[in-house]
C-alpha cells in the first residue's frame, strides 16, 4: 500500500489522480490533500478518502470544514501546502499545482525525502538546476507525470544518456494548429479553450493553444533528463496518440502510445517502478485513426523559439 499526498486535489490533474487511487483501493491510500477555494469538491474527496491532513487557501474554509470532519486535521494558507507535502505518512507526494507556486512545495517534499509524481512543470522551468540537485542529494524519484515526459522516462528506460540521439516530443497543435496568424490574432478566449484532443485545465489548454506548454515541455525534458535544448525536438501529432519518441544513436526510435487520458501517466509515475493491471481500456490500434506528424510552424507559434532562447539564457 503506498501512501500519497496530493497538491492540488481539486484540478484537472489533482481529479485524475484520485480516480486512480480510486480504482486500485488496494494499492493507494490518499493521506493528505491540498486545495484552494472549491470546498464542494474538496468535501466529497475528503468524506470519501477520509485523508489526515488537508490544506486549503482561507482560513475560514478550514475553520467550517474541521467541524464537519472532525478526524481530520485542516490548515490554511501558502505554509500548510508546504507542510502537507512534507507529511511525514506520505511516501510519494502529487505534485499538481498551477504555476511556479508549486516550487517551494515539491522542494519540501523531496526535502523530506518523499518521492515526487510531479505535474507542476513550471516547478523545473522556473528552478529546474535547483530542484534536480535536491532530488538527487535527497536520493528520492522524480517520475513526470506530463504525457510526454512519462513516455520519454517509459521509452528511455535504464539508457545511458550518450546512447541518446534525440529526444522527439510530440504535440496535438491545439486548436490554432491550422489558422491563419491573421485568424490567430483574432481568436478568443472561447477558441483557445476548444481544445482538440485532451481535456485539461484552463492555464494548460490556453498555453496549449500558443504552444508555449511544449516551450515550457522542452525546458522541462531538459532538466529531467539531462539532454542539451539542441537535441530535443518538436514535432506535431495532432491525434495526440504518440505521447513522445525517444531516438538511439544506432537509428532506433522508440515511441510511447496511450490514449488521451491523464490517468495513464498519473497510474504509471503512482505505480512506478511496477506496472499494474490497467482497468482503463487501452489504445486498439485497429480502431486508432491514421498517425500524422508536422514540422510546427515558428511563425504562428514563436513560443517555441522564445522557450529555447529562455533556456539558453
Amino acid at each position: 500500500m503506498k501512501r500519497v499526498a496530493v497538491l492540488g486535489s481539486t484540478g484537472s490533474i489533482g481529479t485524475s489522480t484520485l480516480s486512480v487511487v480510486e480504482a486500485w483501493p488496494e494499492r493507494f491510500q490518499i493521506v493528505a490533500l491540498t486545495a484552494g477555494r472549491n470546498t464542494d469538491l474538496l468535501r466529497a474527496q475528503v468524506a470519501h478518502h477520509q485523508p489526515q491532513l488537508v490544506a486549503v487557501a482561507r482560513a475560514e474554509d478550514a475553520r467550517t470544514l474541521i467541524g464537519e470532519f472532525p478526524n481530520t486535521r485542516f490548515v490554511a494558507g501558502l505554509e500548510a501546502i508546504e507542510e502537507v507535502a512534507s507529511c511525514e505518512t506520505a511516501q510519494m507526494v502529487v505534485s499538481a499545482l498551477v504555476g511556479s507556486i508549486g516550487l517551494a512545495p515539491t522542494v519540501a517534499a523531496i526535502r523530506a525525502g518523499k518521492d515526487v509524481a510531479l505535474a507542476n512543470k513550471e516547478t523545473l522551468v522556473v528552478a529546474g538546476d535547483l530542484v534536480m540537485a535536491e532530488a538527487e542529494q535527497a536520493g528520492i524519484n522524480l517520475l513526470p507525470v506530463d504525457s510526454e515526459h512519462s513516455a520519454l522516462h517509459q521509452a528511455l528506460g535504464p539508457a545511458p544518456a550518450e546512447s541518446v540521439r534525440r529526444l522527439i516530443l510530440t504535440a496535438s497543435g491545439g486548436p490554432f494548429r491550422t489558422w491563419s496568424k491573421n485568424r490567430i490574432a483574432e481568436a478568443n478566449v472561447a477558441d483557445a479553450l476548444a481544445h482538440p484532443t485532451w481535456k485539461m485545465g484552463p492555464k494548460i489548454t490556453i498555453d496549449s493553444a500558443t504552444m508555449m506548454n511544449k516551450g515550457l515541455e522542452i525546458i522541462e525534458a531538459h532538466h529531467l533528463f539531462g539532454v542539451p535544448e539542441n537535441l530535443i525536438e518538436v514535432v506535431v501529432h495532432p491525434e495526440s496518440l504518440v505521447h513522445s519518441i525517444v531516438e538511439f544513436v544506432d537509428g532506433a526510435l522508440i515511441a510511447q502510445l496511450a490514449p488521451n487520458d491523464m490517468k495513464f501517466p498519473i497510474l504509471h509515475a503512482l505505480a512506478w517502478p511496477d506496472r499494474l493491471q490497467s482497468r482503463m481500456p487501452g489504445l486498439d490500434l485497429l480502431a486508432a485513426p491514421p498517425l500524422t506528424f508536422e514540422a510546427p510552424d515558428d511563425e504562428r507559434f514563436p513560443a517555441l523559439k522564445l522557450a529555447r532562447a529562455a533556456l539558453g539564457a
